[in-house]
C-alpha cells in the first residue's frame, strides 16, 4: 500500500511538472511567435576586410535588440569593394531597392543627396543633440544644401612618415623635410645614398587619388579647389573652378620641382605598405591604418618599438616656415537611403554604433581616427593611444585638416585634376597649361 501511494505521488508530480514545463514552453513559443520580425538591410564598402564591420555591428545590434524586446531584429549585409561600391549603391537605390543603411565615402555624399537618394537626417540630428561632439569640419562633411544627410563616423589624415635609419644613412635631418626646398634637397641626397640598394628616397603618389596629395599645397598657399560665383546660366550662383589660380600654379610647380629632382611618380599604390616594406625612405600618406599588417602593435611597448624605428611629422612640407601646414581628411559616413523601410530603426542603429563606448574599440583595433571630440581628446582616447603610433600628433594634425567639396560634380572634377597632374608628372604640359585646361573642363561639368 505504501509503495503504491509513493508511486502515485511520483506519477502525479511528473504529470504536474510536465504540465508546468509544457505551459512554460508554450508561453515562450507564443512570445517568440508574437515578436515582429524585422530585417535591416545594409550595403557597405568592405574596408578591405569585410570582417571589420562585425566588430562594430555586433555590440550595436545587441543594444538595439535590448531596446526593442518586442522585435526580432535581423541584419542583412551586402559588402562591396571600394571600386564597385559607389556604382552599385547608385544602381540599387535608383531601382528603389529597400536598403536601410549605407556607408559613403565623404566625397560621394553630394551626388547621392542631389539625386535624392538619401533621407534628410536634419530633424533626427536635432533630436539627437550630439552635433557639438563632432569636430566642425567632420560635421560639415555630412551636410549638403544646408541639410544633414550623413554622419562622418571616422577619418584619416596624411602626414610625413620616414625611416630613421635610412635618413641617418643618407645624412638627412628629418627637420629638412618640413619645407619645400628642404624636401627636394633631401630627396636628392636620399636617392643618391639609397637607390643602389633598391630603395627610393621619397614616395610621390601618381595613383588616381593624386589630387588628394596636391590639395594641401594649394590650401596652405591660400588657394581653393572651387569658389562660389554668380551668373550661372541656370542656378544664379554656383561653384566655379578656382584651382588654376596663382596659388594653384605655384602648388603645381612644387610637384614639378619634385619630378625634376628625380622623385618618381608611383602609379601603383598600396596605402603605405610599400613604405612599411622599406621600399621608400619617406612617404606622405595616412598609413597608420596598415601598420598592424606589417608590425602588429598589441601594447604600448610595441608602439614605442615602432616609433623608435619610424618617425612622423604631423604636417606636409610648407613653402617656408612662415606658412601653416594643412592636410586632407578622408573617411566614411553613415547614411539612411530614402528607400529604407526601417528608417527609425536604421537611424537608431547608427546612433548606437556612434556611441563612444561602442565605436572606440573599433577605432582602436584598426587605427582609424575619431571624428568626435569626446573620443579624440577625452578618456576614450587612451584606448586608441595605446596601439596607434603618434596618436597625439595625428589628432593635432586632424585639427588643421580639410575635406573635399561635397557636391555632385566633385568626383568628375577630381578626375580632371588627376589628368592635369599626370601631364605635369610626365612632362607633357607645364603646370599653368595643365591646370587651365582642367579648369575649363571642370567649368563645363559645373554647367558654366
Amino acid at each position: 500500500m505504501v509503495k503504491n501511494a509513493i508511486l502515485c505521488v511520483i506519477l502525479l508530480t511528473g504529470v504536474i511538472s510536465s504540465a508546468i514545463l509544457g505551459s512554460s514552453l508554450s508561453i515562450d513559443s507564443f512570445v517568440m511567435a508574437q515578436k515582429e520580425k524585422i530585417t535591416i538591410n545594409t550595403m557597405l564598402e568592405d574596408q578591405g576586410d569585410p570582417r571589420r564591420w562585425n566588430s562594430l555591428f555586433q555590440p550595436a545590434l545587441q543594444e538595439l535588440r535590448a531596446n526593442h524586446p518586442d522585435k526580432e531584429i535581423l541584419l542583412n549585409t551586402t559588402m562591396l569593394p571600394y571600386d564597385q561600391a559607389r556604382s552599385h549603391m547608385l544602381q540599387y537605390l535608383a531601382a528603389k531597392r529597400p536598403i536601410d543603411l549605407i556607408s559613403l565615402d565623404q566625397i560621394w555624399l553630394g551626388e547621392f543627396a542631389q539625386k535624392r537618394l538619401l533621407t534628410d537626417l536634419t530633424n533626427y540630428t536635432k533630436d539627437w543633440g550630439r552635433e557639438k561632439d563632432w569636430y566642425q569640419e567632420n560635421w560639415d562633411g555630412g551636410i549638403y544644401g544646408g541639410r544633414v544627410y550623413g554622419i562622418w563616423a571616422w577619418t584619416d589624415i596624411r602626414g610625413i612618415w620616414y625611416w630613421k635609419d635610412l635618413l641617418s644613412k643618407a645624412g638627412v635631418n628629418p627637420d629638412s623635410l618640413k619645407t619645400w626646398n628642404g624636401y627636394i634637397a633631401a630627396a636628392i641626397k636620399l636617392n643618391t645614398a639609397l637607390r643602389p640598394e633598391g630603395i627610393e628616397g621619397i614616395h610621390l603618389t601618381g595613383a588616381s587619388h593624386s589630387p588628394d596629395l596636391w590639395y594641401p599645397y594649394l590650401w596652405m598657399l591660400g588657394g581653393e579647389i572651387l569658389k562660389m560665383k554668380s551668373g550661372h546660366p541656370t542656378k544664379g550662383s554656383y561653384w566655379f573652378p578656382a584651382f588654376n589660380s596663382t596659388e594653384g600654379i605655384r602648388a603645381m610647380n612644387f610637384i614639378k620641382q619634385q619630378v625634376d629632382a628625380g622623385i618618381k611618380p608611383q602609379k601603383n599604390h598600396y596605402w603605405g605598405l610599400e613604405f612599411l616594406d622599406r621600399k621608400f625612405a619617406v612617404m606622405i600618406e595616412a598609413l597608420q591604418h596598415h601598420i598592424n599588417e606589417r608590425f602588429p602593435i598589441t601594447s604600448p611597448e610595441r608602439r614605442t618599438e615602432f616609433e623608435n624605428m619610424v618617425g612622423f611629422l604631423p604636417m606636409l612640407p610648407v613653402p617656408s616656415p612662415y606658412y601653416n601646414t594643412t592636410s586632407l581628411m578622408g573617411g566614411w559616413e553613415l547614411a539612411v537611403p530614402k528607400t529604407s523601410t526601417q528608417k527609425q530603426l536604421a537611424w537608431e542603429l547608427i546612433t548606437i554604433m556612434l556611441e563612444p563606448k561602442i565605436l572606440t574599440p573599433y577605432l582602436a583595433a584598426h587605427s582609424n581616427l575619431p571624428t568626435q571630440i569626446p573620443i579624440g581628446e577625452g578618456p576614450y582616447s587612451l584606448l586608441i593611444n595605446r596601439t596607434t603610433p603618434y596618436y597625439d600628433n595625428l589628432i593635432t594634425l586632424l585639427k588643421t585638416g580639410r575635406s573635399r567639396p561635397s557636391i555632385p560634380e566633385y568626383p568628375q572634377i577630381s578626375d580632371t585634376i588627376h589628368h592635369a597632374l599626370d601631364e605635369v608628372y610626365y612632362g607633357i604640359k607645364e603646370p599653368k597649361q595643365a591646370l587651365d585646361e582642367a579648369a575649363n573642363k571642370s567649368a563645363k561639368l559645373l554647367g558654366w
